[in-house]
């Protein structure tokens, strides 16, 4: 089992550096979203999960339920049992949601990672970005989240490793 994990560790730091990429500006519309999926190959357990930030600060924000809610609901398409009351499930998808820059430009990023709690040996772990102009209101910023989430659970589990653009 560590001979896996450490495996998985190397190919995740692989994979994300490899996947760095540039997106030329434009509108969201017109470029996809890229996506960065990590795994062994091996077919990923379903059963009891939980979605956490990885910022057990921001748990309880109304901006986080907005995306934690997103991800549940990918998950539970997937095929997962979604139990927010259980904080001791053994599957765990660990969230984090991200925007950097500003002004004309922004970069939104969505990390999503399924681990077990017992050792937190990671499964799946996937990285979805976006460049645009940043979301003016609520509702672009759930649009902007739903078209991440979707994007990143398209195809599930997905080509390891590669970056690919979802449209």
């Amino acid at each position: 089992m560590k001979k896996s994990a450490v495996a998985l560790a190397a190919l995740l730091a692989a994979g994300f550096l490899q996947g760095c990429e540039s997106i030329d500006g434009g509108s969201r519309d017109q470029q996809g979203v890229s996506v960065t999926r990590l795994h062994l190959g091996q077919e990923i357990a379903r059963g009891e999960i939980r979605v956490e930030s990885v910022d057990p600060a921001q748990a309880s924000s109304l901006d986080f339920a907005q995306v934690g809610g997103r991800v549940e609901r990918e998950l539970t398409r997937l095929g997962w049992r979604v139990t927010p009351a259980n904080p001791r499930s053994e599957q765990v998808a660990v969230v984090r949601f991200s925007q950097m820059g500003g002004g004309e430009t922004a970069v939104s990023e969505l990390n999503v990672r399924i681990q077990r709690r017992s050792d937190a040996t990671v499964a799946w772990e996937g990285r979805a970005q976006l460049q645009g102009l940043p979301p003016a209101s609520p509702a672009e910023r759930g649009a902007l989240v739903d078209r991440l989430t979707e994007a990143m659970f398209r195809d599930f589990p997905g080509e390891s490793g590669r970056t690919i653009r979802v449209r």
